[in-house]
């Protein structure tokens, strides 16, 4: 799927859909993932395909807008779309600027109004002293962060950062990439703990983290296509509580999808349905499909190994 806008260092978005007896699942790790990351997508895809979710506890997910690196006019109009009321930001892109960065809040905040809310994502791009010094100023230009993720890259840089600032810190890699996601609580290192579906293992399989870590969970994308969004609102709705919007409202940075009814933020909010999949609009060239059945015969061969 090509993007709209150059997204994560992305341009086109790769993945899997397969079928089950509940319907489909998607399977779409990053084309860098080795088979040993991979195979908690897998199991992702398997439980939506076989129809495992919990039951939902609310019918209507808040998302917010979310707005890549991208100058700010652009990034006024994106968030003029969707209704949205929260807006994630993408800052410290690799050539660009903290000055690039503030241009984008205003013009964020500026089309989102003053009620809004702005959260900025920072991949883990800053050392502790940038992010520390790099804060402060992106949280004037926002009027004010309700949060920054991921401002660095390991767990004790973003205990020390939470230390330092007074905004919010929430952790992203820090817990989807990490062997142990625990460690993020046991060091206090985040006020706020991104969940994302497929790279933990399903939806099961991130209430369960939820509820160890004892955060207030936000639940984001992966970049999939409305099926594997269809995860991520299934999680976000069997949340106990949900005090933030989620980072959901994502499939309108492809520049097409696989089903005929796709999951698109309507007032600011996703439904609580699974989509229906378009079997004429799921087509790859020979070459791509054997990329794929290459990869997912390997992370078989890792559950081989690991006895599953």
């Amino acid at each position: 799927m090509p993007m709209r806008t150059r997204f994560r260092g992305i341009t086109v978005r790769e993945g899997v859909l397969l079928p089950g007896p509940a319907g489909w699942g998607e399977w779409s790790p990053f084309l860098e993932y080795d088979a040993v990351v991979a195979e908690p997508w897998l199991r992702a895809a398997e439980e939506a395909a076989a129809g495992d979710w919990p039951d939902a506890v609310r019918d209507r997910v808040p998302v917010n807008v979310t707005v890549p690196a991208v100058g700010p006019e652009q990034a006024h109009a994106i968030v003029l779309r969707g209704g949205c009321r929260t807006a994630k930001v993408k800052v410290a892109e690799p050539g660009q600027s903290l000055a690039d960065d503030q241009a984008r809040l205003e013009a964020v905040r500026d089309a989102i109004g003053p009620g809004g809310r702005v959260r900025i994502d920072v991949n883990g791009g800053w050392d502790v002293d940038t992010a520390v010094a790099s804060i402060g100023v992106l949280d004037r230009a926002a009027g004010g962060l309700e949060y920054v993720e991921q401002p660095c890259a390991s767990v004790e840089e973003l205990a020390a950062v939470r230390r330092a600032v007074g905004v919010p810190v929430a952790a992203d890699e820090s817990i989807r990439r990490a062997a142990d996601p625990y460690r993020v609580r046991d060091l206090e290192a985040a006020d706020v703990a991104v969940l994302k579906v497929q790279p933990l293992g399903g939806v099961r399989a991130c209430l369960r983290i939820a509820e160890d870590i004892g955060l207030p969970v936000v639940v984001s994308s992966a970049l999939e296509t409305s099926v594997g969004i269809a995860a991520g609102v299934a999680l976000a709705a069997a949340l106990p509580e949900l005090p933030y919007a989620c980072g959901l409202a994502t499939v309108q940075l492809l520049e097409r999808d696989v089903v005929t009814d796709p999951l698109l933020p309507v007032d600011g909010a996703l439904p609580v349905r699974v989509p229906t999949v378009d079997e004429s609009l799921v087509a790859a060239d020979p070459e791509r499909v054997a990329h794929w059945e290459a990869r997912l015969a390997e992370v078989r061969v890792v559950r081989q190994d690991r006895g599953r």
